[in-house]
């Protein structure tokens, strides 16, 4: 079975408790306005092009089995550049292959309480992979996180509900019209699904993206604290909004655009 990634990140300390390795599923079915992981947002492979890093040195035409046209995303040009110029982004991995990966990290994690991360994109939307690669971390000890908008069937949730130890899930708003022109969907399903989580007594921390004109205002912030008090979570986190992302946007080919 396969998953698609954009990036593994070891060694982190913002993707649950402890130390983590944090698996970047490719693909997301939201579009948010302030996405800082644009490249998470097509589920298929992308070419990367920072222009800024490029120095005209030709070894990308060079060494590109069709001289720079037809672009087959086989990734010489990205091998060949000496300053990271180009990128391919999105990468398939068995899910034996991925849990070697994160088995590496085992030492770190008995020592911090930490585990792996699953996160994007939206990593529910490879939830059979997903599964599976949460299974074999429950089997050798690994504690699991799934890092979820929620914008999923909740049959979807009921896949990895058995393999998850906590639940990161994301809330944006709770105004339905204010979360449409966020985000592109109503959220509807996935405060339904919120709900169904706390139900079945899983282990869930809030996690709030604070939006400066979209959801830090007193009303919205009110309006997420009522919600909340119906929600039986361990903790919620607020994210502060940053704009690291804005320049990959453009070496994407995508148009930024702030909320």
């Amino acid at each position: 079975m396969k998953i698609v990634v954009f990036d593994i990140q070891r060694g982190s300390f913002v993707d649950g408790d402890g130390i983590r390795t944090a698996v970047f599923f490719k693909g997301c079915n939201l579009r948010c306005a302030w996405c800082h992981n644009p490249e998470g947002l097509s589920s298929e492979k992308q070419m990367m092009y920072y222009r800024e890093r490029c120095t005209g040195c030709g070894k990308c035409t060079k060494e590109c089995p069709n001289k720079g046209k037809d672009c087959t995303l086989c990734g010489k040009c990205a091998d060949f550049c000496p300053n990271g110029a180009r990128e391919i982004c999105g990468k398939e991995y068995d899910v034996d292959e991925l849990f070697d990966i994160i088995l590496r990290d085992k030492p770190y994690f008995d020592a911090s309480n930490g585990g792996v991360t699953a996160t994007g994109g939206e990593c529910m939307l490879q939830k059979d992979a997903l599964s599976e690669l949460l299974r074999l971390c429950k089997e050798n000890g690994i504690n699991t996180a799934v890092d979820t908008a929620g914008n999923v069937p909740f049959e979807f949730f009921e896949k990895v509900i058995p393999y998850t130890d906590t639940f990161l899930y994301d809330i944006k708003c709770i105004s339905d019209d204010k979360h449409k022109r966020g985000t592109g969907v109503s959220n509807t399903l996935i405060l339904e699904n919120l709900g169904r989580l706390s139900e079945r007594g899983c282990d869930i921390v809030i996690r709030i993206p604070v939006i400066p004109g979209f959801n830090d205002d007193a009303y919205e912030v009110e309006k997420i604290k009522e919600h909340l008090k119906k929600i039986r979570c361990r903790k919620i986190e607020y994210l502060p909004y940053h704009k690291m992302g804005e320049h990959k946007y453009e070496a994407l080919g995508l148009e930024f655009k702030s909320f």
